[in-house]
């Protein structure tokens, strides 16, 4: 079957190094992308997604940041969704106790109180740079401009992770999406939006979701693999998403999803 849609995670799935896509997958989208739309879809912040789509040759399609809470087209936002800042306050409030900063994320913006290793990965593996600035002055100023975070990212110990997971989503599980994405590391978002909430919103008359291929590789990518006309896990994918997946495609790190466009895709 010929898709018109072909929406892809990053981080895991089409980026074969930590940061970059491979010239053999920008090879392979260039051979389809004029006649499917290339989707890229993340939990990264725009400028951790835009250097991508300019290596791909897509930068005239829009980008589904932060699982879906930030939807751009160049520079107009399509959708946004935050975390209102009286919420952001009971976060922080509940961190304070423990070994946990909070890097804050709004539209082009990030912010975390200090530097470290996570931060300084973060801005290898991402190419964007934080402002450096405590959470108080942040969400103070964030108050005054009536705006919230499309992502907090909680940088804990192990410890500080597992003491504060339960109590999050006890307090604040009801509205918010809770994520784990290794031991130290908690993403919060708003529970109301998703990739495949930002995938529909996309959708012109004479597209659905079966017209749709996707590739992921996480938790956040099940519902929008489950639900599109194709989805497709790469072989390092969790186990659940294996699971749900049509097919299962190569590695990241062996360029799998360039190795289904190869293999499938092109005429």
């Amino acid at each position: 079957m010929k898709y018109k849609i072909l929406c892809s995670d990053l981080d895991g799935t089409l980026l074969s190094s930590k940061s970059d896509v491979s010239e053999f997958a920008i090879e392979q989208i260039n051979k389809i992308k004029d006649d499917t739309k290339i989707i890229l879809v993340s939990a990264r912040m725009p400028s951790g997604m835009r250097y991508i789509q300019e290596d791909l040759g897509i930068a005239d399609q829009p980008i589904i940041c932060y699982n879906g809470a930030l939807v751009l087209l160049n520079n107009t936002v399509l959708t946004s969704v935050f975390i209102p800042v009286t919420t952001l306050k009971d976060i922080y409030e509940l961190c304070k106790e423990q070994q946990a900063d909070l890097g804050l994320y709004y539209n082009n913006e990030w912010y975390v109180p200090k530097t470290s290793l996570r931060v300084e990965k973060e801005i290898k593996y991402t190419k964007s740079n934080p402002i450096f600035q405590d959470t108080h002055s942040t969400l103070t100023d964030w108050e005054q401009r009536n705006v919230g975070a499309h992502k907090i990212m909680l940088m804990c110990t192990k410890n500080s992770a597992d003491d504060l997971m339960p109590v999050l989503k006890e307090k604040l599980g009801g509205h918010l999406n809770l994520y784990r994405s290794n031991d130290t590391l908690i993403e919060i978002a708003p529970k109301t939006v998703s990739k495949l909430s930002a995938i529909k919103l996309l959708l012109e008359a004479n597209e659905s979701l079966t017209d749709i291929i996707a590739f992921g590789d996480n938790y956040n990518d099940i519902e929008m693999l489950e639900n599109v006309g194709c989805g497709i896990a790469v072989a390092n994918a969790r186990a659940e998403v294996k699971a749900i997946s049509d097919y299962i495609t190569l590695e990241n790190t062996a360029d799998g999803v360039a190795n289904y466009i190869a293999n499938n895709l092109v005429n």
